[in-house]
């Protein structure tokens, strides 16, 4: 089978979970004896990976901002035409868009007979996601049943669709009891984020507890792409500011990420304090593969995901609720999340106070992830675009 997957943002090692997502599927499906291309825009560099398609009629600012998206499609037949041309070219038996804008899904540039899949890792519901679903691609992959259920909230017809996980990039190493247990008297508390509001650190660090006695290490990177300028830049300094006021905590800068998992499992628990719903989780799910607990608030993907292998708590301000429909964006800077920040750090130090149940969820932590290898999920997205599986919901679905 020859699949291609068209995302023009990828780039090794970008902080997003598109592109991390899109990397994992590929080489599960090479692991298992496919080929998989993908299709980006941009200068090719000595970083790009086999299997990596650069394409000429498509030029992107080295920092986008998601309002101006649109406008780089306005005469779309000469990319239409090159990735139909690539296409042929390596006889593609499947394409995947994903996204509707930057996986080119409201254009759907496939030649006849070619199957399509349209990936959905965040909700949106604006004429460019219409205009996909217009397009009638063989196949919807949500990357989370959450999702599935959260475009059904917006009034997008989602019956039909299939989620298919992130798969983790690779197996980590999982640290043995006694190395478990020096790490949760001693050892740091971790977080891996990308530079944007949503994802609660500064809330965290403006409710940071006197007296934590621990390291708090937090890794903030820039991606390249925001949703209004100076948004990252602005966050990684008031961060910056906010933790060179406290005792043992520091900010870090972006790592690589195959060294995402290794970092994670020399924490004693992993913190994911987005105060926006994760659609899916990878900093957690990689966490989870290395025995390391998790704590975050319970909406979104998170409960399904950590299950047992870690503490949830509520957000206040949606209590009730399962996502944060009019939070977005600017809108998150009027909203004081401290109280549920402080919920959060009370939940850590529980759960680190608790020796039985700590280790109780590092052993349960690899079991909730265990089917998240590149060749399984590779295996799921091949039965899902052959109509082999059965729809999210769907009589049988497992």
């Amino acid at each position: 089978m020859n699949v291609a997957f068209v995302l023009l943002t990828h780039s090794s090692d970008e902080p997003a979970g598109v592109e991390r997502a899109v990397a994992s599927l590929a080489d599960g499906l090479r692991e298992i004896g496919h080929r998989a291309l993908i299709i980006a825009a941009g200068k090719p560099g000595a970083e790009d990976e086999p299997g990596l398609v650069r394409l000429d009629s498509v030029r992107l600012p080295d920092l986008l901002l998601f309002d101006d998206l649109p406008q780089l499609f306005a005469e779309p037949e000469s990319v239409c035409d090159e990735v139909r041309a690539v296409l042929a070219a390596h006889d593609i038996d499947v394409v995947c868009w994903a996204d509707a804008v930057v996986g080119l899904g409201f254009l759907s540039p496939a030649p006849p007979g070619v199957r399509t899949a349209l990936m959905v890792h965040f909700l949106r519901v604006d004429d460019h996601m219409r205009r996909s679903l217009d397009r009638l691609p063989d196949a919807v992959l949500a990357v989370s049943p959450f999702m599935i259920d959260e475009a059904a909230r917006a009034g997008l017809d989602s019956k039909g669709w299939h989620a298919l996980p992130n798969a983790l990039l690779s197996t980590g190493r999982t640290p043995d009891r006694a190395e478990r247990e020096r790490l949760r008297r001693t050892g740091p508390v971790r977080i891996v984020a990308r530079a944007d509001p949503s994802k609660g650190v500064a809330e965290l660090l403006d409710a940071f507890p006197e007296g934590f006695g621990r390291p708090l290490q937090i890794v903030l990177a820039q991606a390249g792409f925001e949703l209004w300028p100076g948004m990252q830049e602005d966050m990684i300094e008031g961060c910056r500011s906010r933790a060179a006021e406290l005792p043992g905590v520091e900010v870090l800068p972006a790592i690589p990420w195959l060294d995402v998992q290794p970092f994670l499992s020399g924490a004693a628990l992993t913190l994911v304090p987005s105060t926006s719903p994760e659609t899916f989780g990878n900093v957690a799910a990689e966490s989870l593969s290395v025995g390391t607990p998790v704590v975050g608030y319970g909406f979104g993907h998170l409960p399904l995901l950590v299950g047992g292998a870690g503490r949830l708590v509520d957000l206040d301000v949606v209590s009730g609720f399962g996502h944060l429909p009019a939070l977005t964006g600017k809108a998150l800077e009027s909203v004081d999340f401290t109280g549920s920040a402080t919920q959060l750090w009370q939940a850590v130090t529980e759960l680190l106070d608790d020796a039985d149940a700590y280790h109780a969820a590092s052993r349960q932590a690899p079991r909730q992830v265990a089917g998240q290898t590149p060749a399984a999920v590779a295996r799921q997205f091949l039965r899902i675009t052959e109509g082999l599986a059965a729809p999210a919901g769907a009589p049988g679905q497992e």
